[in-house]
């Protein structure tokens, strides 16, 4: 049976005369009148093909389809009073919420880490799901709630999308700790010089960094270009290779390896990351309680 035949107030009629083993109380309980609610009851017999009740004496007894019925229905109700409570009054230290995250992998491990052990204290019950979520997408799976939020760099969203910045992080290079040309510092001559890891899930185009060299009419030579920055600090542990990266996102990543980490030879606007959410969301109280809790462990 399928759910479009049923309307969700018969089955609130079905649990009060369970309940109150009669029209006239639940009728009463509902503040309804006894014709409508035995009416109703006659359009659940219909829809089920099963009288549901049968009269003993003043009472209207359960049949054993009504009986194997009540316990999934009163869950379902219970679940949807709990959604709609919810929507007007979310609480987070009882909430069971279930939010989406599109996170590109190089904000992942700065945000998930202090984002969960918040919750931890905040929010026992919440879950999250921190997904790849292409570009191009994003609008719609944003618009369309199958997104709660997203952490991205800047993308020109339109007015619909709304957003605010929540990490500003310099550029930084990582070399080898012995490597032979490169010791403590690093000038823009040295830098050129060097081969080049690109981290990038595109198979071609230029990073940020590209494009602020390409400002002065300057480039470098990309002799690896891959998808993990991981994968990316472990070959500059292994060769003369660079890598240039966000410095928050560098000292996480480069942990095990103890690469140099060494200030971008070039003036530049950094990498900005910016926490995108729809304006159909702008005022859902929920909402509003993830958005504050990224910007707070951003901050």
């Amino acid at each position: 049976m399928h759910i479009s035949r049923i309307d969700l107030n018969l089955l609130v009629v079905l649990d009060a005369i369970f309940a109150e083993g009669g029209i006239t109380k639940a009728s009463h309980k509902l503040n309804l009148t006894q014709p409508a609610v035995s009416h109703a009851l006659g359009r659940l017999r219909d829809v089920f093909g099963d009288p549901l009740f049968v009269r003993d004496g003043r009472n209207l007894t359960p049949t054993p389809f009504a009986r194997n019925l009540i316990g999934p229905v009163r869950q379902s109700l219970r679940g949807i009073e709990i959604a709609l409570a919810e929507v007007e009054h979310f609480d987070p230290a009882t909430s069971r919420r279930r939010f989406v995250i599109g996170v590109r992998d190089f904000l992942e491990a700065r945000a998930l880490p202090p984002l969960m052990k918040r919750l931890s204290e905040l929010a026992p019950a919440i879950d999250i799901a921190a997904i790849h979520v292409e570009r191009r997408v994003l609008e719609g799976e944003l618009a369309s709630g199958r997104l709660d939020a997203a952490l991205d760099i800047w993308l020109a969203p339109p007015d619909y999308i709304q957003r605010v910045r929540v990490i500003d992080d310099d550029f930084v290079v990582l070399v080898r700790q012995d490597h032979p040309a490169i010791q403590g510092s690093i000038d823009l001559d040295s830098y050129l010089a060097l081969d080049h890891i690109q981290v990038s899930a595109r198979t071609t185009g230029p990073g940020m960094e590209d494009i602020e060299l390409a400002r002065l009419g300057l480039s470098r030579h990309i002799r690896l270009r891959c998808q993990h920055f991981f994968a990316g600090c472990r070959a500059v542990s292994q060769t003369d290779m660079a890598l240039t990266m966000a410095e928050h996102y560098a000292r996480i990543a480069n942990e095990q390896f103890g690469n140099q980490i060494l200030p971008f030879p070039l003036e530049s606007p950094g990498l900005d990351a910016y926490l995108y959410w729809h304006a159909n969301v702008e005022n859902d109280p929920a909402n509003r309680w993830l958005r504050a809790q990224i910007q707070h462990v951003l901050s």
